[in-house]
């Protein structure tokens, strides 16, 4: 490996780890890297001294324009769109701002965000570039990129759901969610759940989920005790397998049966530690960097 290719190595956690948080999407935040990489390759760094904010503004571009490019098809969208999960390592999860920037929850949120807005403020915000590298990464003036970071903020502050620092309440809720699930225990959903609870379905019309979210406590149980009582794409329901790992930052649920992964889902609690959101992701082009079992951040 020769030293470019070492200076790229040293940064592919990093630049990852933007592109993802911008795009929401594991295989597109790939594509990027990669893409990042030819253009590192080809251009003449004889004047960079500084690989981590070059690589950094090669990374932030290719996200917007991608992310530009991908708008039309998340606007129609067949169904509710959820971010691409991935493994997260648990020490992502013990730190909480690294927890709570790659949750589901926040990726939603971003999600809303213009492709600029979003790019600084993951940049400023989770990474902790100054407004001046920002600047020089998305190519607009200082003043501009202070004016979308504030824009952003007030944005997302204004969104930010509650996010559930203790681990130990967050798994524990996640695995009586799913006890409840696979028993078909009613009554002790009712308890579980907050009685606003919305349940996010994202089956990309590939699957059979809910074509919009699911509103209300007694909604929500019906449609869950309905699911679990019937074969799910040819798998019986006593036939899949469940465990509990890091997605996303936090404790959630891998469902595999057939030999595939199936599903994955991840819970938000509210003040009182009742489930106040459930994110379903069933699309199975969603679900590749689930099945690879690599951990990416």
């Amino acid at each position: 490996m020769n030293a470019d290719q070492q200076t790229f190595a040293d940064h592919r956690n990093l630049l990852f780890s933007i592109a993802y948080r911008i795009l929401g999407s594991a295989a597109d935040a790939e594509d990027v890297v990669q893409d990042a990489w030819f253009k590192w390759s080809a251009d003449d760094r004889s004047q960079v001294s500084d690989p981590k904010a070059y690589l950094a503004r090669i990374v932030s571009n290719l996200s917007m324009e991608r992310l530009r490019s991908t708008r039309h098809q998340r606007e129609t969208y067949v169904g509710p769109w959820l971010p691409e999960p991935i493994l997260t390592q648990a020490d992502a999860a013990d730190d909480v701002a690294t927890a709570e920037s790659v949750s589901m929850a926040m990726l939603v949120v971003l999600e809303t965000l213009s492709p600029l807005e979003r790019a600084v403020f993951v940049l400023k915000e989770v990474f902790d570039f100054s407004y001046a590298e920002i600047g020089e990464a998305v190519e607009r003036s200082e003043s501009a990129v202070r004016q979308a970071a504030h824009r952003a903020r007030e944005h997302v502050q204004a969104r930010r759901p509650r996010f559930e620092t203790d681990r130990v309440k967050r798994r524990e809720a996640t695995e009586r969610f799913f006890a409840a699930i696979t028993g078909g225990d009613i009554n002790e959903l009712m308890e579980l759940l907050a009685p606003e609870v919305t349940l996010w379905t994202d089956g990309g019309g590939k699957v059979r989920q809910a074509m919009r979210p699911i509103v209300g406590i007694d909604n929500v149980a019906r449609w869950i005790v309905g699911a679990s009582q019937r074969p799910y794409e040819g798998v019986e329901i006593a036939d899949m397998a469940a465990e509990v790992v890091d997605i996303n930052g936090g404790p959630g649920i891998v469902l595999t049966g057939g030999g595939r992964v199936i599903a994955t889902l991840t819970v938000d609690l509210d003040a009182d530690g009742r489930i106040l959101t459930v994110h379903n992701v069933a699309n199975p082009d969603k679900l590749h960097a689930v099945a690879d079992g690599v951990k990416r951040i």
